[in-house]
């Protein structure tokens, strides 16, 4: 089993809103994914919507099943912090630096996706301590086409404004804080009717908590699948001419039950020489002074289980994409551990509530890097 090396450039997340810039007559936007033509277009993440998971269950989804689009990938780590910085920058993790669920940073091991100290049992924020426009400095889709005077409306959850995440890889555009499907439907419709070029994104979470919680497939994560893909067919009665609705994800996800609690007693072998881990249950940075000796007694330990490499082949291999910024290098671990099959290398103590989750994902695997980029037009032009 190879692992899925992300498609940057010819197909990955970080080329979606640059394709569709190419259509909205942004400068220097290149339509490698073949999605230019709409002038209001709102682009829909489904939090945890994989590829393989929606094929699994069409008559749960009828409408997203309906469309057409083959899928991409997700990009590495396939993981929410990563993934919403690569579609808001339209660069791979190499480049904009968010390179996990968490990673170490300015002398911190940041939690990215709540912006604070990570392994910590009370939140410690670091938006002062760690900028995010500083931890992420490059210019982001949104203002790249505000810019260009394409009118740009972030459709969220009310408790997404001002966060760090929000900060470094969404900023630029109107922000309109929703409560439910209701309101997001409502608030999509009205932007894409605000202006002749719109560019809106929309974000939904709950099916990613579901398939956390319960397992992907799961019934109560199917029930959620219904309504998102009835909230997908909301959308898209009300388009514009001329408009469009693309549909996409941030991974994929597998349950695990093979887990390795590296805070346990067993996994002595796997904290010796070591001074920090990040990442999450399917991915680790793992930080070493003596990345060799570490290396041999993981992949005595793990085996086949997992892809064991070094920060240097990781970088060759291209997992975090054709380069690798001087300032993002060092954020990446000595070693990075990929998970295979259903391993997951939990940490109970450091993360006592993950540690606990079915649904797991990050790493390389086909159900977690494919992703659907699905779109549903509007009529009339």
């Amino acid at each position: 089993m190879d692992p899925v090396v992300p498609r940057y450039g010819t197909g990955s997340l970080s080329d979606v809103v640059p394709s569709l810039l190419a259509g909205l007559g942004v400068p220097g936007a290149v339509d490698v994914l073949g999605l230019a033509g709409p002038a209001r277009v709102c682009v829909l993440l489904v939090d945890g919507l994989g590829w393989e998971l929606l094929r699994e269950h069409p008559a749960d989804a009828p409408f997203l099943s309906s469309l057409p689009g083959p899928p991409i990938t997700a990009g590495f780590p396939a993981t929410t912090a990563t993934s919403l910085a690569s579609l808001g920058t339209g660069v791979p993790s190499g480049e904009h630096g968010l390179v996990g669920y968490s990673f170490e940073a300015g002398g911190e091991v940041l939690d990215a996706l709540r912006w604070s100290r990570y392994g910590v049992p009370d939140h410690v924020d670091l938006r002062s301590a760690l900028v995010p426009e500083e931890v992420q400095p490059r210019e982001t889709v949104f203002e790249r086409a505000a810019a260009a005077g394409v009118a740009v409306r972030q459709v969220l959850p009310r408790e997404h404004r001002g966060s760090g995440l929000s900060r470094a890889v969404l900023r630029g555009g109107s922000f309109d804080g929703v409560l439910g499907f209701g309101d997001l439907v409502a608030r999509v419709s009205s932007a894409l009717w605000s202006a002749e070029r719109v560019l809106c994104y929309a974000y939904h979470a709950d099916l990613d908590a579901l398939g956390h919680v319960y397992g992907p497939g799961s019934e109560p994560w199917r029930w959620q699948l219904r309504f998102v893909d009835r909230v997908a067919a909301g959308i898209a009665d009300g388009l514009p001419p001329g408009g469009a609705l693309v549909v996409t994800a941030d991974h994929g996800m597998v349950a695990v039950d093979d887990l390795v609690d590296l805070d346990s007693e067993p996994a002595a072998a796997l904290r010796e020489g070591v001074r920090a881990f990040g990442g999450e249950a399917r991915v680790r940075h793992v930080y070493t002074s003596s990345p060799d000796a570490v290396r041999s007694r993981w992949e005595s330990v793990l085996g086949d289980r997992a892809w064991v490499v070094s920060r240097a082949e990781a970088v060759a291999a291209g997992w975090f994409g054709p380069r690798v910024d001087d300032r993002v290098l060092p954020r990446v671990g000595d070693l990075v551990v990929a998970a295979r099959g259903s391993l997951g290398l939990v940490r109970t103590r450091a993360e006592p509530t993950l540690s606990g989750l079915v649904g797991q994902h990050g790493s390389l695997t086909a159900a977690e890097q494919h992703i659907p980029v699905l779109v549903a037009s509007g009529g009339g032009s």
